[in-house]
């Protein structure tokens, strides 16, 4: 009988979690809402269908550490040094300005300043998983607005972990908070570096002999007790379990065998995540809400108001265009799965009060699920003012914008997108030209400097100061439009370096009769092989490329991975893959 009662929980919270994202589907919301609505109905203060005790809090727990664990495995250090100008460029400015603008309200309120201090912090950060989640549906993983968004959250979930220590130590008294912090940072450094020593030196050697082997089912346990190890390594040492799992990612993701482990430790921490935030649920009274819900709707506008105008601005300071700065700010602007880790602590939820922590919580919650239609809302609000600016015109558009393109690339379909992407993310200037319409309202939303014309229109190329360019890529394999543009820029613009693409070698002579160089494609994800061309003619260096040329692969990997499970009839409506996709 004591197993059953063991079992209830655990039992009613399976059931929960598939009710919350069977009925949260069809709204096209996150599964996070539908969780903690669930709770709330199973709680306590609801049905009273189940109790809080150790199991519910077990899980709970467990859900955090493989929610760190699971972000740890993106933290690649070599991934984190070669976009350091991205990820410690917007990230920092975002984080600080809407930190310090968030802190006023409580410090306004009298509160103390350092819990002020964090009740802010926890507020300025986004949520990785919903925003992932919208980025993939609008397939913006690796455009500009994508990566711009990518950065800051990864600078985000880096401020989450201190943030995570700081709130850990906090305790009301100020005058101790110091030397604990200092202690726990010492801490925090030595795991660190345990880290680096032990997944440079021993994770490939002991996953290459586990993966030996060839059994799946020891190599999912080893990754579990890696996980488990390093979350119990830091609690012995005074630091939280979710600092070992974070540590344990990183320490996986140096190795050849993260992807495989990523997959296998998915199904887990799905299922422990969504049991978290049904425990959340179950912990806010529902009376409360109902009597607070004017509180509720007042933090998310002021939330939401706050973060879109100081993302907005911190993308500007770093000469993002208008457009993509806006489109940024709405797309950031919720809440964050951390704010939710860091109002149920103990101690913080006890110096909030029940009733201001379960009104941060609902208003934190309320914004992830405003999130989809805040980034659709805030893209048709930014053409808007863009139309104001500049009328579209049926057959070419002047480009309006004081910065010259070093490099025109023809054409935004995959190709396209990849070499544009390569410019990017290294820093050159560029102009694409796009004659579909409907491809050039995607790329223009997601953020591509692009013009609406016909590539062969001499008028455009003066428009676009094609003469001020070193490089032209043509990125389609259409001979009607290099027999056109190819007779016209040899003679005008001797000096233009011409890039094509090829499907085969037959197409190579006719191109270079044209002194076109051509490039046949043959790379994953499509137009990687064009793009390292056009970059090592502009001298990119070697080892800037190949890592660039890495993370793009990585990228491309993760994404048809869960693009084929959102594909399988029976994965596409899993349980397990009903939480926001990290």
């Amino acid at each position: 009988m004591e197993a059953i009662h063991e079992l209830e929980p655990i039992i009613i919270l399976l059931l929960a979690g598939i009710l919350a994202v069977t009925l949260m589907k069809p709204l096209k919301m996150s599964p996070i809402v539908g969780y903690l609505l669930a709770g709330i109905l199973i709680g306590p203060d609801g049905f009273a269908i189940i109790e809080e005790s150790k199991t519910t809090h077990l899980l709970a727990e467990l859900g955090v550490v493989f929610l760190l664990f699971d972000i740890g495995l993106h933290f690649s250090l070599g991934h984190i040094w070669d976009a350091r100008r991205e990820i410690l460029g917007l990230g920092p400015i975002q984080v600080l300005f809407c930190t310090l603008a968030l802190a006023g309200f409580p410090l306004a309120f009298s509160f103390d300043p350092v819990l002020a201090f964090i009740i802010g912090a926890a507020l300025a950060l986004s949520s990785t998983a919903v925003v992932a989640q919208v980025l993939a549906g609008y397939n913006q993983n690796s455009c500009p607005i994508g990566s711009g968004a990518m950065a800051v959250l990864i600078f985000q979930d880096i401020c989450a972990i201190f943030l995570l220590i700081l709130a850990d130590s906090f305790g009301g008294d100020n005058s101790s908070l110091l030397h604990i912090m200092g202690a726990a940072a010492l801490k925090a450094l030595g795991a660190f570096l345990v880290t680096i020593v032990i997944g440079k030196y021993f994770s490939t050697p002991i996953l290459k002999g586990v993966s030996s082997l060839k059994n799946e089912e020891i190599f999912t346990a080893s990754a579990l007790l890696i996980v488990l190890a390093m979350a119990a390594f830091t609690g012995l040492i005074g630091l939280s379990l979710t600092l070992g799992a974070f540590l344990a990612g990183m320490m996986i993701s140096e190795t050849p065998y993260r992807h495989f482990i990523q997959t296998e430790i998915k199904p887990f921490r799905g299922l422990l995540v969504s049991f978290f935030f049904i425990t959340i649920g179950m912990s806010l009274n529902a009376n409360t809400l109902f009597h607070s819900w004017w509180q509720i709707v007042l933090v998310v506008v002021i939330l939401i108001f706050i973060k879109t105008l100081f993302i907005y601005l911190a993308a500007l300071t770093l000469k993002s265009s208008n457009k993509t700065s806006m489109q940024l700010g709405f797309l950031l602007s919720q809440g964050s799965e951390f704010a939710f880790v860091v109002f149920s602590l103990p101690h913080i939820n006890k110096l909030l009060g029940e009733g201001l922590s379960a009104v941060l919580i609902s208003a934190v919650a309320l914004s992830m699920a405003l999130t989809s239609p805040l980034a659709k809302w805030g893209y048709h609000f930014a053409e808007r003012i863009e139309s104001k600016k500049q009328k579209l015109q049926p057959k070419m558009i002047a480009e309006s914008e004081t910065e010259e393109g070093k490099v025109i690339v023809i054409s935004m379909g995959d190709i396209g997108r990849c070499v544009c992407d390569g410019l990017e993310a290294h820093g050159i200037s560029y102009k694409a030209i796009e004659i579909d319409h409907d491809r050039f309202t995607q790329a223009n939303r997601d953020g591509y400097p692009v013009v609406f014309g016909d590539a062969t229109d001499l008028r455009l190329m003066d428009a676009i100061e094609m003469s001020q360019a070193n490089l032209l890529v043509i990125t389609e394999p259409r001979f009607d439009l290099v027999d056109d543009i190819a007779p016209v820029a040899q003679k005008k613009y001797p000096n233009l370096v011409r890039f094509a693409a090829i499907e085969n070698d037959q197409q190579r002579d006719q191109l270079e009769s044209y002194g076109i160089k051509s490039v046949k494609d043959r790379s994953f994800p499509k137009g990687l092989d064009l793009a390292s061309a056009v970059l090592k003619t502009l001298k990119i260096d070697e080892r800037k490329l190949t890592n660039w040329m890495q993370r793009q692969q990585s990228r491309a990997l993760e994404n048809r991975v869960d693009l084929e499970k959102m594909n399988a009839p029976f994965l596409k409506e899993s349980f397990f893959d009903g939480e926001a996709q990290q």
